[in-house]
């Protein structure tokens, strides 16, 4: 079977993002998709599998890293554009309506954007995910405003539900040049 599921932890001690991924990968058959620092002194491991894999070493990680843990999720059935927009090489002409949802955790952040990929018909642009920017994160998606609007309420629902909500904008009809920010 494909892999279908992901799974994150995020941290605030750097030292247990070291030892919590290596809990994860000890405990299931996953493969890692990112281990890595990032901005506020926190870590992020990302891992990916089946979801029964997945949510053990989710689990296992949490166990190890029990008083950094900041926030963490397995996604079952993760909507394909979320690793696109996390890599940050979507392809987008012109823009319809803008919509922004911003988080101050990581992992709430990709919850939301799934949410939102799921909920409408839109097209996610991009997901930056707490480099440079004080450890918060923002995904930028793209449709028609009735859909950037469903997506972006869904979004933001999913990320306000951990308390972790920053903001949420749905911009109808953007200036092209909003586009060449993004890029």
């Amino acid at each position: 079977m494909t892999p279908n599921s992901i799974g994150l932890i995020e941290l605030s001690s750097i030292a247990a993002g070291y030892q919590v991924t290596d809990a994860m990968l000890k405990a299931a058959a996953v493969d890692l998709v990112l281990s890595r620092s990032i901005c506020s002194g926190k870590y992020m491991v990302m891992v990916k599998g089946e979801v029964g894999a997945v949510e053990a070493a989710v689990s296992s990680g949490i166990k190890a890293g029990t008083f950094s843990v900041i926030d963490s999720f397995v996604i079952p059935n993760l909507h394909e554009s979320v690793f696109t927009a996390i890599a940050g090489t979507t392809k987008v002409d012109t823009l319809e309506a803008l919509g922004i949802v911003e988080s101050f955790s990581v992992a709430s952040l990709i919850e939301g954007a799934d949410a939102a990929a799921k909920a409408a018909n839109v097209e996610l642009i991009e997901i930056r995910l707490a480099m440079a920017l004080g450890g918060k994160a923002f995904v930028t998606l793209t449709g028609d405003v009735a859909a950037v609007q469903s997506a972006v309420d869904a979004g933001a629902q999913m990320v306000a539900q951990k308390g972790m909500l920053v903001n949420r904008v749905v911009i109808p009809h953007p200036r092209p040049e909003l586009l060449t920010e993004m890029i």
